[in-house]
């Protein structure tokens, strides 16, 4: 099995040094694009790629750092006459997504009235594993972010936690290392303040040892170079770095 992650950005929603934590999974036959921000399709242009390549949009949760992006991506492809884009996500996502989201600047009477006219959307069951090529297999996992909000983590191949933006679970992350297999875990990480809707570093270093070494950071702020040494050995993903995670 081969699978590479490419971060497109790693930046936290407010970040200006770092474009939006969104990511590629690419394997030999598939691609695959975890959430498109606002800056999605700026991190594309600039690591010289195409919205063309990519096989699917995953969404994991509808905050404009993950789904700013979507307008651009679908238009892009329809003035060149390509294909729909294929969207993955929870079934529970696709009326929030266009009716408080796309809809505002995307209706277009008579031609897109609803999510399906601009993209081949395909819902995913939460906990059941969904196999998207030889190479790679997705399980939306719920996790706490935003009270009233859904956002679903992915576990990738039975062994790679990614997580969306979520609060502290310190249960589920052990849980995921010791009794589920769990040998990478890429977590987002608010590097100061207090973790009122995101996971801090503070709470991810008050993990057991053998859960910490297996975590790498994402979705950090424009201080991140000021924490670089102080963070109990989990390090920090960089943008547009491709990390080999399988093969």
């Amino acid at each position: 099995m081969t699978l590479q992650l490419q971060m497109l950005g790693t930046g936290s929603a407010f970040a200006k040094n770092y474009y939006n934590n969104n990511a590629l999974l690419i394997t030999p036959d598939y691609t695959l694009l975890v959430d498109c921000g606002f800056t999605g399709p700026l991190a594309m242009y600039d690591l010289g790629r195409s919205f063309e390549e990519v096989d699917a949009v995953l969404v994991t949760h509808i905050h404009a750092d993950h789904i700013g992006g979507l307008e651009e991506l679908a238009f892009s492809l329809r003035s060149r006459g390509a294909r729909k884009m294929t969207l993955l996500l929870a079934e529970a996502l696709i009326d929030p997504l266009w009716e408080h989201t796309l809809m505002g600047s995307m209706y277009q009477e008579g031609k897109i009235t609803r999510l399906e006219d601009i993209f081949d959307v395909r819902p995913i069951v939460p906990d059941m594993p969904c196999r998207l090529s030889r190479d790679l297999t997705v399980n939306l996992i719920q996790t706490p972010h935003i009270p009233g909000k859904l956002s679903y983590s992915l576990l990738l191949n039975d062994d790679i936690f990614y997580s969306a933006d979520m609060t502290f679970e310190p249960e589920l992350l052990t849980n995921l290392v010791r009794n589920q297999g769990c040998r990478l875990i890429f977590h987002d990480c608010q590097l100061e303040g207090p973790g009122v809707v995101h996971t801090t570093l503070e709470e991810l270093k008050s993990l057991p040892e053998d859960v910490r070494s297996v975590i790498s950071l994402m979705h950090y702020g424009d201080e991140k170079p000021d924490y670089v040494g102080r963070t109990d050995g989990m390090p920090f993903l960089e943008q547009h770095v491709v990390y080999p995670l399988q093969g």
